[in-house]
């Protein structure tokens, strides 16, 4: 699944176009209906976490507004168009895997968005919110090509969901991406891991529960944007085992994994940006770093989304006090 560093560099893809009018659309989708974004306004680009937000203005709200379009200002824009971390002109994200579902357009009496009470171009503005699943991306002036057969044994390229070509003469392709028209984005920063404004004191006294750290890391009000690899990797450099209860640890401790799970993503983060392979020291190892043997199993809170968990019992060992 996408974490934070591959959505924030979705958004890197998608900034240029803020500001260009759609032209032209294209899709599989039959929920979200790809003709009905024909001649809106990409207006701005947020990030929140795992989460990508577009908002769409139609022709008569910027002829209302007695000016040309102008790009948005998204809280997030400036802290996810880093310029040190530029990419290239055919930059792009991979996509494979099965194609997932899609959100039907919310409807009610306040209006076709959920925006009842606000403003006749509050109204008229359109917000998608992109979520990926597993194997969600987006593509800027290309297509996804196959690389590999397929069950059927053909070589078919994959479908996008959404084409939007935009009059300044590109386009993005979206795959594998659920979608939905939704109100605004309520944008929370200090639990987003790769914002400046992120709240450590706010996460370090999530930690503290007496639960284990594996599940509290998942937590997207905590951790905004963290997923399986980071989790795994953070536990990993920080010596912690994934079921230690975060009543148990030390305040070292549980302050050295909060600070690998920045260091970690905002490393990972600038590797995408220029191009490099992710590097993992336990993620789907054998073998750490170390040359021990992995561990592997998977680990939830009861009745939630059980994860496939790596560590290592010599490295990560368990605390006494927690053993049987």
């Amino acid at each position: 699944m996408p974490e934070g560093p591959s959505v924030r560099k979705f958004h890197h893809l998608v900034s240029p176009f803020v500001g260009q009018k759609v032209v032209k659309t294209g899709g599989s989708s039959k929920k979200l209906h790809p003709a009905s974004f024909q001649a809106l306004w990409l207006q701005d680009a947020q990030v929140h976490g795992k989460k990508l937000f577009l908002r769409f203005d139609p022709e008569e709200e910027m002829e209302l507004l007695g000016s040309s379009p102008q790009p948005g200002q998204g809280v997030w824009q400036k802290e996810a168009m880093d310029p040190e971390l530029a990419l290239g002109p055919n930059a792009q994200e991979t996509s494979a895997g099965p194609s997932g579902s899609e959100e039907p357009v919310p409807s009610g009496s306040n209006g076709p968005y959920g925006l009842g009470g606000h403003s006749r171009l509050a109204v008229a503005q359109r917000w998608l919110e992109v979520r990926f699943g597993l194997f969600g991306s987006i593509w800027a002036n290309d297509f996804s090509r196959a690389k590999k057969a397929n069950k059927r044994g053909d070589w078919s390229d994959p479908v996008p969901r959404l084409v939007l070509h935009f009059d300044g003469g590109g386009f993005l392709a979206f795959y594998n991406c659920q979608m939905s028209w939704s109100p605004p984005p309520m944008v929370e920063p200090t639990c987003d891991i790769l914002s400046e404004k992120f709240h450590r004191g706010q996460a370090l006294e999530a930690l503290r529960q007496g639960q284990p750290v594996c599940y509290t890391l998942l937590d997207q009000r905590y951790f905004s944007g963290l997923g399986n690899i980071i989790k795994n990797e953070a536990l990993y450099r920080a010596g912690i085992h994934p079921l230690s209860l975060g009543s148990l640890l030390s305040s070292s401790s549980l302050e050295a994994l909060v600070d690998h799970v920045v260091e970690f993503s905002s490393d990972w983060l600038r590797d995408k940006f220029q191009g490099k392979e992710q590097h993992t020291q336990i993620y789907q190892k054998q073998q750490c770093p170390s040359g021990h043997q992995v561990m592997k199993d998977t680990f939830g809170p009861p009745g939630g989304f059980q994860r496939l968990t790596w560590w290592c019992p010599q490295c990560q060992p368990q605390l006494s006090s927690e053993k049987p």
